[in-house]
């Protein structure tokens, strides 16, 4: 090749992003120049375009050319060991310097590629990205392994199902007034007659929220008073209410806390 062909194309290479600007970005622009692949064979043939830009290229400063002296040497390697009639004997073990430099270059090539379609898409102003990994697995708070789509199912038909119709918004309902002790003699009262309750028996006929606050209130109380005893089998499942045999159905609880 003629020097002015080299000057021509050492002359027209620009570095045009501002991510990265060296030695790799110089030799896969003369590789893709010439239309070669990235080869120990193409890297032989482009060593001199790129020893010329080297020399064009003397108001570098150290730390920047030190890069483009050492693919230099490489290049230089290579192109001798193309021009020698028999490969080289290389210890076991060893890497070809072809080999390696053209691995290198083909993963520079695929970052580069990627570096400028994000830059395409951010230029569109689509700042966002696909996520090719899985999402992380995240651990459960609560331990849902026995429980499945069936069961939310019921459950959420059961809740349907027992409330009531509601009022007209143009209604105005008054709050009514529920106490704890009143709750907590339902329950007794309850348990006197049937011996055995749940805590869905007690709240689906409720009217409100508060009231199924209330009753829920009412049957810590008892089991604070060690009157009564509950069981649940499964995670949200029924509440089963029995009572104790301290209880005392005749007597008039006293709370601390008033009603």
């Amino acid at each position: 090749m003629a020097d002015e062909d080299i000057d021509l194309q050492t002359q027209a290479y620009r570095v045009a992003t501002p991510v990265y600007e060296g030695p790799l970005d110089l030799l896969l622009h003369l590789i893709e120049r010439a239309e070669l692949d990235i080869t120990r064979l193409s890297l032989a043939q482009v060593t001199d375009q790129f020893l010329a830009y080297i020399h064009s290229q003397s108001i570098l400063a150290a730390e920047e050319m030190s890069g483009f002296l050492v693919i230099a040497a490489k290049l230089i390697q290579i192109k001798s060991e193309v021009l020698l009639p028999r490969p080289p004997l290389r210890e076991e073990g060893e890497e070809d310097p072809g080999e390696a430099l053209a691995r290198q270059l083909r993963l520079y090539r695929k970052f580069k590629l990627a570096a400028a379609h994000l830059s395409d898409l951010e230029s569109l102003g689509q700042h966002t990205y696909l996520r090719l990994s899985s999402p992380p697995k995240v651990a459960g708070t609560l331990d849902l392994s026995g429980i499945s789509t069936e069961d939310l199912i019921e459950a959420a038909r059961i809740i349907l199902t027992g409330s009531t119709s509601q009022d007209e918004l143009k209604t105005v309902v008054a709050p009514s007034t529920i106490t704890i002790r009143q709750k907590i003699n339902q329950i007794v009262s309850r348990l006197k007659l049937a011996g055995r309750s749940t805590f869905h028996s007690f709240i689906k006929s409720t009217r409100s929220r508060l009231e199924i606050v209330v009753t829920f209130l009412a049957m810590l109380e008892l089991i604070k008073r060690n009157q009564i005893q509950v069981s649940q089998q499964s995670l949200f499942g029924e509440i089963d209410i029995e009572p104790t045999g301290s209880i005392n159905f005749e007597e008039d609880f006293e709370l601390e806390f008033g009603e």
